[in-house]
């Protein structure tokens, strides 16, 4: 059995100066492929089940399917809902088998966030589960602005909570297809000079590589979100199945295709931020 908790496996990276990656999961093929290419190359992996991912399936059926695919990997798998605004939203993601959820009160007021914040770590911790909130507000690309990772606000919550991992926003955006984040490396060293939980970018399919990696080994950024990027794979893998196969009319046989394209991109992924 290899579930392991977001504590767990950030613990890891940050003594072996890497990270980890978060992918975002949306469906079987996703899942199946992002395990697989953990295997391949021997590092943890954190499966994601979003909003988006939330709102198509019930929590309990991506919890189970998590789950499933954890207790039967080579490496450490953490089932992770992310993004989650509410209590019951996380109570549901413990019930439902979840090692990990992650908080977000990043529109809240600060002290609205840490008092949410805390109501689920209590929740949580008294389940094994980990917990990851954010502080800051991380934008979308050609969408809503972010609101940039104030080091005070930062070091507040992180005292005040006791929080296993800590989203920021320094640059980073969200739904980002093209790599052109730039980060603030000022702003980012001042958070890591006030905190002292594990960081996480989400956004990371907008990072450059080369940025990602400099992080990963440099820096106190122990986890990436990506999602985007394997969202692009899936695409193009589909339409080249659908032209390939254009008598074809069973969903499993036209999705099986991008079960490789998948775990290609999701290697690439975790390579990019995996122990060097």
């Amino acid at each position: 059995m290899t579930v392991a908790t977001l504590k767990e496996v950030l613990n890891w990276a940050g003594q072996s100066k890497c990270a980890v990656a978060g992918l975002v999961v949306l469906g079987w093929e996703d899942a199946r492929a992002f395990v697989d290419a953990a295997e391949e190359v021997g590092l943890p992996v954190v499966l994601q089940a979003g909003p988006g991912a939330r709102a198509s399936m019930p929590i309990a059926i991506w919890g189970k399917m998590f789950r499933t695919l954890a207790e039967q990997a080579r490496v450490p798998v953490v089932c992770h809902v992310d993004h989650a605004t509410t209590l019951d939203e996380c109570r549901a993601g413990i019930d439902s088998g979840f090692s990990s959820v992650m908080i977000d009160g990043s529109r809240l007021p600060l002290a609205h966030n840490i008092a949410l914040t805390n109501e689920v770590i209590a929740q949580a911790r008294s389940a094994g589960v980990s917990v990851e909130g954010e502080i800051g507000f991380v934008g979308y690309s050609d969408g809503e602005a972010s609101a940039m990772t104030v080091p005070e606000q930062a070091e507040r919550f992180d005292r005040e909570t006791g929080i296993d991992a800590l989203a920021i926003s320094v640059g980073n955006l969200h739904l980002s297809t093209e790599k052109a984040s730039i980060i603030d490396f000022e702003r980012l060293k001042a958070i890591e000079s006030v905190t002292r939980a594990p960081l996480v970018l989400h956004g990371g399919s907008g990072i450059p590589i080369s940025i990602r990696q400099k992080l990963a080994r440099e820096t106190r950024v122990n986890k990436f979100n990506i999602g985007t990027e394997l969202r692009q794979a899936f695409g193009a893998a589909l339409r080249k199945s659908l032209l390939q196969q254009q008598d074809e009319f069973d969903r499993i046989r036209l999705l099986m295709p991008t079960i490789t394209s998948l775990q290609e991109a999701a290697r690439m992924s975790i390579l990019s931020i995996g122990k060097f």
